[in-house]
């Protein structure tokens, strides 16, 4: 066993529990998935404060990858070491990759499933209302003062208007927060809870050598899975389609700063131009089904690799070439959080580099905002055009293609999240169910 825990800290089967859950549940995005692990781990639980749940999320940020299933792993690795960042990466991912797989074969064998879309389609409207509820509680949160509202405005305009890198948003307010560390102080991480200590700082401060000692581990762990990551890779080099989908794939999962829509543009030229695995209207239909399954959005490269497998080999070469996609896109998520979070947890006494990763968790805000924003356009409208004004590239929606049945559907998630204070699990199955009758039912 990685650590010690004390009668009231939950046990690793406590929380596996609860991982299983979040990966059921984590549609919509990294904004959703984050709103959905805070609510589980810090506002239900109380596993985890605040502080500490910012702070993780300001280095996955940082991150290539999808920063909601690093920010999973690096909280289980906290609760219960190695195993406990294995259990929660792994669940939050392969629900969602079992979903895809099988959505893949269905697009192959019967090319549409018209009933899977209707009944995700209430769920779509009702992830729009959780991220908002994510964008309203992070906010609250974090932007303490004049400096934190407005790196976070000016990571919105940089993000949605602007159309800058992501890692450069994220660097230039790291550096701000480094440079000006007395504009972040009491309140950069997100202010503590009224109330006792969340359960794992409590363990802490009775166990002062708890990190330290799990350091260990992790760094070993590390460096295994970037052994495991590079090994297959270097195998399959010579070895036609997958030595190309091995090494296109591991690029991938260096790159993908900002999330799945930072690369898609990427992907889907390299995919559909230069390689010929599948067609620009393939990519879009896998990016669909990205969006309506648990899981973070880059599982739409499964579904890349899928195709390219079927279109060398077949069917069950399809599926080998998915499998292959997840292990070369995840296995660096894993080496990346076991190398990183040991080194990332010494910051806490550090005021200058936690002002910095303050300074990230106001630029999130931003970051949440844009993405609420972006997400919302297509989901309430059908067309959306992006449009140049000079240096602003703006995305408009086209307001004769209205969709009133997801207009009216976000709504009803709304009354039931805010109004009516249903919970998660209800609103979404509410929602779920009004989408599939609209869709199924009344075409």
């Amino acid at each position: 066993m990685d650590t010690p825990q004390s009668a009231d800290f939950p046990t690793l089967r406590v929380a596996t529990r609860t991982w299983l859950r979040i990966g059921l549940l984590s549609f919509g995005g990294p904004a959703a998935q984050i709103a959905l692990m805070h609510r589980e781990v810090v506002e239900q639980n109380r596993w985890i404060s605040d502080a500490r749940f910012l702070h993780a999320l300001n280095f996955c940020m940082l991150l290539p990858g999808p920063e909601a299933q690093q920010l999973a792993t690096y909280l289980g690795w906290l609760m219960h070491g190695v195993r406990g960042g294995l259990v929660a990466g792994l669940l939050f991912v392969l629900p969602g990759a079992a979903v895809m797989l099988a959505l893949s074969v269905l697009y192959v064998t019967l090319g549409t499933v018209p009933l899977v879309a209707a009944l995700f389609f209430g769920l779509k409207c009702a992830v729009l209302v959780v991220v908002v509820e994510a964008l309203l509680r992070v906010a609250k949160r974090a932007l303490h003062g004049a400096l934190p509202w407005a790196l976070a405005v000016a990571a919105f305009v940089a993000l949605f208007a602007l159309n800058l890198p992501f890692p450069v948003v994220v660097l230039s307010a790291a550096a701000i927060g480094y440079a000006l560390p007395k504009a972040f102080t009491g309140g950069g991480h997100g202010d503590a809870r009224d109330g006792p200590p969340a359960l794992l700082d409590a363990m802490i401060l009775r166990e002062p050598d708890r990190i330290p000692r799990m350091a260990r581990r992790a760094r070993t762990a590390g460096l295994v899975a970037l052994a495991l990551w590079v090994w297959p890779v270097a195998m399959l080099m010579q070895t036609p389609p997958w030595g190309d989908i091995a090494w296109f794939f591991s690029k991938m999962a260096v790159v993908t700063f900002g999330g799945a829509y930072a690369v898609l543009a990427y992907v889907a030229q390299e995919a559909v131009e230069g390689y010929g695995w599948l067609t620009a209207t393939d990519m879009l239909a896998g990016l669909g089904l990205a969006e309506t399954t648990p899981g973070p959005l880059i599982l739409v490269l499964q579904f890349v690799g899928f195709l390219a497998g079927v279109t060398a080999n077949g069917l069950w070469s399809g599926v080998l070439a998915s499998l292959l996609v997840l292990w070369v896109t995840f296995a660096p998520c894993f080496a990346w959080i076991f190398l990183g979070a040991p080194f990332v947890e010494r910051l806490h006494a550090e005021p200058r580099l936690k002002a910095a990763l303050a300074g990230v968790t106001a630029a999130v805000v931003g970051v949440i905002a844009s993405l609420a924003l972006w997400f919302a356009l297509r989901v309430i409208f059908a067309r959306v055009e992006t449009t140049s004004l000079g240096p602003l590239r703006l995305d408009l929606p086209d307001l004769s293609s209205l969709q009133v049945d997801a207009l009216a559907l976000s709504l009803l998630a709304a009354v039931c999240l805010f109004g009516l204070k249903l919970g998660l699990l209800r609103t979404l199955g509410i929602t779920a169910a009004a989408g599939f009758l609209m869709r199924a039912l009344l075409g």
